[in-house]
Formats: C-alpha cells, sequence, structure tokens
C-alpha cells in the first residue's frame, strides 16, 4: 500500500485542540483502517508526542528545557518511512514554518505522498481568540496593543494567520490537490450541526467518519472581557519566574481561564469595529489566492468573510466595568479557595508520616 502523510497546520484558533483530541481519542481504531496517528507510546499521547515533533523539526523549546524535544522529529520521520497507509501529523505551531523547515520536512519523509490541511476562520473571530491565547499564556498587554503590533506583523499568530504566505511556503512542489483548505463554519452552522468541522476534517483526511466514532469534549474554552481583563491584570501582577514555579502556571491557565473563568454569562470579546474594515480587506486577499491556486477546498469560501460589526453593542475590551471585574475576581477567589481545600496540607502530611513511623517501630518492640 502507498504511503501518504496528511500534515495538519493549523491555523490557531481553528478548533485545532478539538480536531487533535479527536484524533487521538480515536488512535487505535482508525489505525485499523490504516490510518496511524503517531505517539510517543504509554510515556506520551498522540498531541504532546506530536507537538514534540513541531517543536523539534522548528529548532523550538517553546518554554521547556532546552533540548527536550530533540530527536523527536527523527524518530516520526524514520517510524512514518516504515509505515504503509496514511499518517496523520497535526500541530498549529507548524504553519509559520520557514521554507528551509518545509523542504526538510518533506526531505525526511522519502517517496510519502505529502498533503497539506489547513483550517482556516476569519479574522474577525480568530483575531480575538488569539488575544485571549496569549493572555492564556501571561501576556499582559491590552487588546489594543496587541492589534497594534499584529497589523504591523510583529507577532507569531499573524504569521501563522497569513494563508497566503502559509500556504505559498507550504505548497511549494505539490500539486494543489494535494493542498487542502477547511473552512470553520460560521457560529450559526457551527451550533446548528456541531460535527460539521469534524465532518470537514475528515474529507479533507479521506478518511470515513464512522472510523473515529469517539467524539471528543476538549475544546479551548472562550472567556468573557471581564475574565480576560482580570487574567491579563493578574499576569501583570505575577511575575512569570514565579508563575512557572510550582505549577502557578498551570494553576492559572487550566483552573482560571479554561475552566471557572470560561463560558460564563459575560460580555464577548469582538474586534473593535474600526478594526473591520482591515480583517475584510486581509480575508477578502486569502479569497483571491485560494481561488487562483486552485487548492482544495473543503466547506465555503463565503465563511471566510467576516460578518457584520455589532457596532451599537460593541464594548471596549480594554475598558470593563469595575463590578464585572469584582466579579470575575470574586469568582477566581473563590475557586482558588476550593483548590486549595483540597489540597493536601505538606505539614499534616509530615504529622502523618511520622506519626505511623513511630507505630510501626512500637509494633516491632
Amino acid at each position: 500500500m502507498a504511503r501518504r502523510v496528511f500534515v495538519h497546520i493549523g491555523a490557531p484558533k481553528t478548533g485545532t485542540t478539538y480536531l487533535q483530541d479527536r484524533l487521538a481519542l480515536n488512535e487505535k481504531s482508525l489505525a485499523e483502517h490504516g490510518v496511524h496517528v503517531p505517539s510517543g507510546g504509554v510515556t506520551h499521547s498522540p498531541g504532546m508526542y506530536q507537538f514534540r515533533v513541531a517543536l523539534d523539526l522548528l529548532d523550538q523549546d517553546w518554554g521547556g528545557e532546552p533540548g527536550h524535544a530533540s530527536g523527536t522529529w527523527d524518530n516520526f520521520a524514520r517510524r512514518t518511512r516504515r509505515r504503509s497507509g496514511t499518517v496523520v501529523l497535526s500541530h498549529e505551531l507548524l504553519a509559520p514554518a520557514s521554507a528551509a523547515q518545509v523542504a526538510r520536512l518533506k526531505r525526511d519523509l522519502g517517496d510519502a505522498e505529502i498533503h497539506v490541511v489547513y483550517s482556516a476562520r476569519d479574522l474577525a473571530r480568530q483575531v480575538p481568540a488569539a488575544w485571549q491565547e496569549t493572555i492564556k499564556q501571561g501576556k499582559g498587554w491590552p487588546l489594543r496593543r496587541f492589534l497594534h503590533r499584529l497589523e504591523n506583523n510583529h507577532i507569531w499568530f499573524y504569521q501563522a494567520f497569513d494563508l497566503p504566505k502559509v500556504l505559498t511556503t507550504w505548497s511549494e512542489g505539490l500539486p494543489p490537490e494535494r493542498v487542502h483548505v477547511v473552512t470553520v463554519p460560521q457560529r450559526a452552522l457551527f451550533r446548528a450541526a456541531p460535527d460539521t468541522l469534524w465532518l470537514r476534517f475528515c474529507e479533507a483526511l479521506e478518511i470515513d467518519p464512522a472510523w473515529a466514532p469517539i467524539d471528543s469534549t476538549e475544546t479551548n474554552p472562550s472567556m468573557g472581557m471581564a475574565e480576560t481583563q482580570l487574567i491579563r491584570k493578574l499576569n501583570k501582577r505575577v511575575e512569570r519566574t514565579t508563575r512557572r514555579q510550582g505549577g502557578a502556571d498551570d494553576l492559572v491557565r487550566r483552573l482560571l481561564a479554561e475552566n471557572r473563568l470560561a463560558n460564563r454569562d459575560s460580555h464577548p470579546v469582538r474586534l473593535p469595529p474600526d478594526m473591520h474594515p482591515w480583517a475584510v480587506e486581509k480575508c477578502e486577499r486569502w479569497i483571491e489566492w485560494i481561488e487562483q491556486s486552485g487548492v482544495h477546498v473543503v466547506g465555503d469560501l463565503d465563511e471566510l468573510r467576516p460578518e457584520p460589526p455589532e457596532v451599537e453593542s460593541w464594548e471596549d475590551p480594554d475598558r470593563v466595568p469595575a463590578g464585572a471585574q469584582l466579579e470575575a475576581a470574586l469568582e477566581a477567589l473563590a475557586a482558588l479557595v476550593d483548590e486549595a481545600a483540597r489540597r493536601p496540607d505538606p505539614d499534616q502530611q509530615l504529622v502523618h508520616r511520622v506519626r505511623s513511623q513511630v507505630r510501626r517501630m512500637r509494633q516491632q518492640q
């Protein structure tokens, strides 16, 4: 059987967390049909393994110990060359890879038939989600500063969002039918048919959705304006070195940003109306490039056109009323108190250990 490799390169904030988790959950059933999602065995899930594969190919560490991903790409390439059927590599870090890095991927995978999959979402939805993601990761900048740097191509997210540049690099040497653009459905369709993105992804990978019956509940939850501002201000109060020690970084992200403060009844973060023409212009350029390139589209290109802004109901995410922030702060404080109460007291643990040791000694006498 011929060997094919589908490289899903993002983009970030297009449902990649869900898609990757569903691939991982169905790793065994997919393998029964010749579709392989490589993992690190019992030591690493497919998601963590493929994250390290991407890091190693890009020669990055992303906050881990220096060299923690070294050798993972060579391991993946070696295992893939021994496979038959279909292999899937998925991580959004790959989107802004350089031409040299893309060339290495194609060279190291030998005679495999390479396919590139890029999931795309209109910038009016994608950009606010990206700002929130930077806040979850520890940034303290307001939305306006983030947007200014984004407009001037000074941050990683824009490089990953620049569809024409990304796909020009990745499509080098590939026939257009091996480059697949999957459009992310607008809110109305997504609510009516939540499986739409997954079904489109399956079509791009040429797999039967029935081969992956286990659904994923893994998402990247969204916060409202008040909650995002609270985490932003907390990031500015807590030094990065402190956040990285003792699990504080994970506490802020997992417990607060992605759990207790997510999906509350709070005003959503939306793109400022004065940025809407910029988003429209960029997305129209995407659509023009896609149509001229002849790449395979799964979905509807109209979904890449931003919906008209709700000017009258828009609120500035950088100017959240103090009362709303106070409510979010109290919710966060309650979550931290609950977490502290659940965690064992180190002093009490020591007392219990000493008492147990004394009892054992008495029993031995």
